[in-house]
């Protein structure tokens, strides 16, 4: 078995009809006549009781992966939490309990969903009578672990779930206070991710003492640990669209890439006016502004720079978790030369292109001279933002509810009346609608929560094992 760099242990893929008897019926149940590469490759891990940073997109059969070894890792006969799964949404918390149920209802387990924005009645009773699999958002599995209803005492799996969109909706305060309600005793830990920014490194360190890494990815050459995706959109719509996207994806920090000076102002003004932590860099800034701007850029404090290629040359922004071509270069070359600004130091960033109508000639000539397989995505429309902002808007309100005082409360008390008087009209909606949006304005201009500045885990990387077309890498980071 390949060992490369003191990582010793690898094990090999397993196929369906290698799963207990137990495993396989969960996947009959399920329609599955194969697994997903991530599900046969992750699955001898978690069952071997490995803690693990799994890189997986969504749609990938991520879910299964973790799913299925509950089955054997809990005992549907004790009436407590034993499997806790946290993720950013509350859709993909109801994903992932409907295939919960599915999976592993069958053979006794309760599994409940749990999200801020509905009552706690129904989600409360649930969790008394003993749900053996808690599914669900940060803040609300905090507010239930704060008024008693259940437990973590008994807990034996813990899941973070697309980890790194859980920190781009500013749940990292609630996991971290999560944590406190853990166990004593260890707890298998394992963490799913798209993506491994820094942010999800370092947070990764805070839960699982020694990680284990496992990538599937094609084997490019170029810029192997950014990854790579393009939106395709009219010209007169690319505005709108760099802000719909910066409102789903909420990165930390990022470069916006332009051809021209002109390009740049206007985008700058653009994110401005919409209330973003923005500033431009173009060869027009007197020297002055130009260090201005550079020196928020070194010490981490500008959230947006929008620049050209010749302006942004020798600038190095660390942990920069994203960059977007609003136009695509004029040369191939150039491609490279921005994409390769984020995914540094072993950490991995994400590459978004906007490409107008006129542009796609030039986004195939990119694609066949590096070999770069980039994934095409459409662009979220008004309505998926709404939810997103819902969700992200929700978590920030709810936490503030929970750090008040009983003072405090009794203070909010008194716009009770008022309140509900504003929901039952037109114009008190608008009232309302306003200051919520004021709030969330507040939260754009504030930086996105993150973990605290650790060093990054020493990685290693390990060939892969026979027997799979898929190139899988297995990293381990230091004990803190």
């Amino acid at each position: 078995m390949p060992e490369k760099d003191g990582l010793q242990n690898l094990l090999a893929n397993v196929s369906l009809d290698q799963l207990s008897e137990p495993l396989r019926a969960a996947a009959t149940r399920a329609g599955w006549t194969q697994l997903m590469p991530v599900q046969a490759s992750a699955i001898p891990y978690l069952l071997a009781g490995r803690e693990m940073m799994i890189q997986a997109r969504t749609g990938s059969g991520k879910t299964g992966a973790y799913l299925l070894p509950m089955l054997e890792c809990l005992d549907p006969t004790q009436d407590q939490c034993q499997a806790l799964v946290l993720t950013p949404t509350r859709e993909l918390a109801h994903q992932v309990t409907g295939e919960a149920e599915l999976l592993c209802g069958p053979a006794g387990f309760r599994t409940v969903a749990v999200y801020g924005g509905v009552g706690y009645g129904p989600q409360s009773d649930v969790l008394r009578k003993g749900a053996h699999i808690v599914i669900g958002t940060p803040g609300r599995v905090l507010d239930h672990l704060l008024k008693r209803t259940f437990t973590l005492k008994h807990l034996r799996m813990l899941v973070f779930d697309e980890a790194d969109r859980m920190l781009s909706m500013g749940f990292y305060p609630d996991m971290r206070e999560v944590q406190r309600y853990l166990p004593e005793h260890s707890v298998h830990t394992c963490m799913f991710s798209a993506t491994f920014p820094p942010s999800v490194l370092r947070t990764a360190r805070q839960f699982i003492q020694e990680p284990e890494f496992l990538s599937l990815s094609s084997d490019h050459v170029h810029v192997t640990e950014t990854e790579h995706v393009y939106y395709t959109l009219p010209e007169m719509e690319k505005d709108r669209g760099l802000v719909r996207l910066i409102e789903v994806e909420n990165p930390a920090s990022a470069i916006i890439f332009c051809n021209t000076k002109m390009r740049v102002h206007y985008v700058t003004v653009v994110l401005q006016r919409f209330g973003y932590d923005a500033d431009e860099l173009s060869s027009d800034l007197s020297q002055k502004d130009r260090e201005r701007v550079l020196k928020r850029v070194r010490q981490g404090k500008l959230r947006f720079l929008v620049a050209t290629d010749v302006a942004a040359r020798g600038i190095d922004i660390p942990d920069l978790s994203h960059v977007i071509l609003y136009e695509l270069p004029e040369d191939i070359e150039s491609y490279i030369h921005r994409a390769g600004r984020t995914g540094r130091a072993g950490a991995a960033g994400v590459a978004i292109s906007l490409v107008g109508l006129t542009e796609e000639i030039m986004l195939k000539r990119i694609m066949q001279h590096y070999k770069i397989d980039m994934e095409a995505r459409q662009m979220p429309t008004d309505d998926d933002v709404a939810g997103i902002v819902t969700e992200r808007l929700i978590a920030l309100l709810e936490a503030r509810l929970r750090a008040r005082d009983k003072l405090q409360a009794e203070r909010s008390r008194r716009f009770a009346s008022l309140a509900r008087s504003l929901a039952e009209d037109e114009e008190g909606l608008e009232i309302i609608t306003m200051l919520l949006d004021d709030d969330y304005q507040q939260m754009l201009h504030a930086p996105v929560p993150q973990p605290a500045d650790e060093p990054l885990p020493v990685e290693f990387t390990a060939a892969p094992t026979a027997g799979t077309s898929e190139k899988s890498s297995h990293r381990r980071s230091r004990r803190r």
